[in-house]
């Protein structure tokens, strides 16, 4: 075991635990007397820290490798042990601030150069029901206004849930968006979803409402709401109505009828808007509650008869039609409505982007022009508005479904 003697760590001089010329700053670094007056000047090169003749500290005994214990020059020593501690806090925040700045630059610039590529729109139905022409109509504007193409993706099943679940996990570079329904809200209180419908999405732009539409097959011989119900409360269980789905707008209408008439009538789900409508125009079912944008072309065409329209007041491109309420089930009122979602951390510049894109395709005369002949109309809100809104719609459908008994199967 060999023992140590400290030196002075500016001129090299032993320091014995005898000497009577050691100086010991406030951290202890060890100079000889000479070098902290003539060479120093009183301040310690190491630390910073002042003076005092203090006894140096017994030297330690180290074996095997001697040398490490001693320290380098004062020259090449550069730690500054006295830095206060706010200015070491000082430092960790500015880091923050500046990573910070760094990846909301990196946001915007992502958000300058959006879309780069065309854009993947999921509509969670088959083609031919009321999110699928919303959806097209928007889509086609959409594309033109950011110079890309904006291609739509028919991802149907369990009312709803197998497309947005797809959505949900998509990821969020804001080349994959979401066409929503008043099903968003409802189909939690229906299905085990795979995702959380608030959490796992961030609100974009909601599109448009429509109210729904009663029709029969020209098969059916009513002509009227009131002639309906009597058929219906003659024959109890005879009737069928086709829907889109369990917890779909269709499904939800026909259940709010059913109650309020006091009718007994069966639900027949399909999976999708356009099935449920080629289900009943075929006979297979006798009504629907459909949304009115679907519904407008076959009404015309002649192969559906309506009976009423559902809104509050009547459909300005099928005025002739009394509304439900009117032909005879008092406060009837049903209304859809359209929006669109993207995955949960899309970055915020691109979904302010989609936003502002999305209102300009809205208030443009084509839009208008092609909403208003399926019988909808453009709603404007805040991406944080509709966010809001659909818990909204959560809040006031989910009592509704559980009153109903609507359940899965």
């Amino acid at each position: 075991m060999l023992e140590l003697r400290p030196s002075c760590e500016c001129c090299d001089i032993d320091l014995p635990p005898s000497a009577t010329n050691a100086m010991i700053c406030t951290f202890e670094c060890t100079f000889c007397r000479d070098c902290v007056e003539n060479r120093l000047k009183g301040v310690c090169p190491n630390c910073g820290g002042n003076f005092a003749p203090r006894p140096v500290r017994p030297p330690s005994k180290l074996a095997n490798n001697p040398s490490s214990t001693r320290r380098p020059p004062a020259a090449a020593v550069n730690t500054n042990r006295s830095m206060p501690l706010v200015n070491l806090r000082a430092l960790l925040f500015a880091a923050v601030g500046l990573l910070s700045i760094a990846i909301g630059y990196r946001a915007s610039a992502a958000a300058d150069d959006y879309p780069s590529r065309p854009i993947r729109l999921i509509i969670p139905f088959p083609p031919g029901g009321s999110n699928d022409v919303v959806g097209r109509i928007v889509a086609n504007q959409l594309g033109q206004k950011l110079g890309q193409t904006v291609f739509v993706d028919n991802r149907a099943g369990a009312g709803g849930v197998v497309g947005t679940d797809v959505a949900a996990k998509s990821a969020p570079d804001g080349y994959t968006l979401l066409v929503i329904s008043i099903a968003h809200a409802v189909d939690p209180f229906i299905y085990k979803e795979p995702y959380d419908p608030i959490k796992d999405f961030v609100p974009v732009a909601i599109l448009a409402t429509g109210t729904n539409v009663l029709t029969v097959n020209p098969s059916v011989p009513v002509h009227s709401v009131k002639e309906l119900i009597d058929l219906a409360k003659a024959k109890p269980g005879f009737l069928n109505y086709a829907s889109a789905g369990i917890g779909s707008f269709q499904n939800l209408s026909g259940e709010l009828f059913k109650v309020m008439a006091g009718v007994d009538i069966v639900h027949v789900p399909y999976k999708g808007g356009g099935p449920s409508m080629l289900a009943v125009i075929a006979g297979e079912a006798q009504l629907m509650f459909s949304s009115i944008v679907q519904t407008v072309s076959n009404i015309q065409a002649g192969r559906l008869r309506p009976l009423a329209t559902g809104g509050a007041k009547r459909s300005p491109i099928m005025p002739e039609l009394p509304t439900i309420a009117e032909g005879g089930v008092p406060g009837y009122v049903a209304a859809d409505w359209w929006g669109i979602l993207a995955p949960a951390g899309t970055p915020a510049p691109i979904v302010a982007k989609l936003h502002g894109a999305i209102e300009e395709v809205l208030r443009s005369e084509d839009t208008k022009k092609n909403l208003d002949q399926q019988g909808a109309t453009p709603l404007h809100m805040s991406s944080a508005e509709f966010g809001a809104y659909i818990k909204a719609e959560m809040t006031k459908w989910g009592p509704v479904v559980t009153t109903a008994g609507i359940k899965a199967e």
